[in-house]
């Protein structure tokens, strides 16, 4: 029988309360969520002899949350990755926004949708349990134009299936890219590194980025390089060679380029525990981002340490930058112009 709870997390500094929405299908696979940036906190998933345990990145209290996360399964936005130069034009106006990466805005600035409380309601329907969750990121909030009213809702099937829904709409003419950031790991309680997980993503393009891993404009062919996942392949078998690419993110933290077809765009594995994820998506973009600045000073859900690789993020997205970048489809988002897009995981054994 499938079912959601409601639990008090904790408190932030400000006082204000976070909740835990806590659900389980009628297979007992379990999505946990707080109403602070909308946080996949915990993912339980069955292993081949049946063993649920947590496949993502984490934290047991709302303290390392609000101190010390490097985006664990967040809401991402109102802008997933870099802006360069903090600053971009609509219509020859020029917005400056929050430097929180060097010279650069990532993943929405300092106060991004990760880091507030959402509105949150439960829903429940024949075939399905999730929670819809909204906020209201006011105009020139971090430097973006317009009143924007953003609605992320994750529901989850009794096919252990979990879809994110994502909607956003603004008084003003403005950018909008989101993501989730959770880190997945399919080992179960992060018994290893994800380097021995075999990924393989629809894509026959890659975009390079630079030293400050700002693309650069120029997109490559994957074949023959380090980027070719278009076939079944450890994430590890290329992330130490020394092609300048890899080098300049310490591992992969790139841009792919979905092709245009029908199957799943993503499909991740760890043989060991038999656990395998499908992604299916209506963006153009993943950023693959194999966790190259995680390091040791962080404790994670069952008093794991973290460590370098020991979770992969598969940031569904639209082109990162690329309202200043001239080679890339730029979407500028009119007033009123509604904004749309779903992820989708397939949770499976096999």
């Amino acid at each position: 029988m499938k079912k959601i709870k409601k639990a008090i997390f904790g408190r932030l500094k400000n006082g204000e309360q976070v909740f835990e929405y806590i659900m389980k299908n009628k297979n007992n696979f379990t999505v946990k969520i707080l109403n602070y940036g909308g946080i996949i906190r915990e993912i339980l998933a069955p292993d081949k002899d049946g063993n649920f345990e947590n496949i993502v990145l984490g934290f047991d209290n709302i303290e390392d949350y609000e101190e010390k996360s490097p985006y664990f399964g967040c809401i991402v936005g109102r802008i997933a990755g870099r802006i360069s130069n903090a600053k971009f034009k609509i219509d020859n106006q020029e917005y400056t926004l929050s430097k929180n990466d060097g010279n650069n805005n990532i993943h929405g600035g300092y106060k991004s949708f990760s880091k507030v409380i959402w509105d949150t309601k439960e829903i429940i329907t024949e075939d399905s349990i999730g929670v819809r969750m909204r906020y209201l990121s006011e105009d020139k909030e971090e430097g973006f134009p317009g009143n924007m009213n953003t609605q992320v809702v994750y529901m989850l099937n009794d096919n252990d299936e979990l879809t994110i829904k994502y909607e956003a709409v603004s008084d003003k003419k403005t950018i909008i890219n989101l993501t989730n950031h959770t880190y997945f790991n399919l080992s179960g309680d992060l018994k290893e590194n994800i380097l021995n997980h075999n990924l393989i993503i629809d894509a026959n393009k890659v975009i390079y980025v630079d030293e400050k891993i700002i693309p650069t404009g120029k997109i490559e062919n994957v074949s023959n390089s380090v980027f070719d996942f278009t076939k079944s392949k450890k994430i590890g078998k290329d992330i130490k060679n020394l092609e300048k690419q890899l080098i300049n993110c310490g591992g992969y933290d790139h841009p792919l380029i979905f092709n245009e077809s029908n199957k799943f765009k993503i499909k991740l594995e760890d043989k060991k525990s038999g656990r395998c994820m499908y992604i299916d998506t209506d963006q153009p973009v993943v950023v693959v981002y194999t966790s190259n600045q995680m390091g040791k000073d962080l404790k994670l859900i069952g008093g794991k340490v973290s460590e370098k690789n020991l979770g992969v993020c598969l940031e569904t997205q639209d082109y990162p930058d690329a309202i200043n970048q001239n080679k890339f489809p730029t979407k500028i988002y009119n007033a009123n112009e509604v904004y749309q897009t779903y992820t989708r995981y397939k949770f499976c054994v096999e």
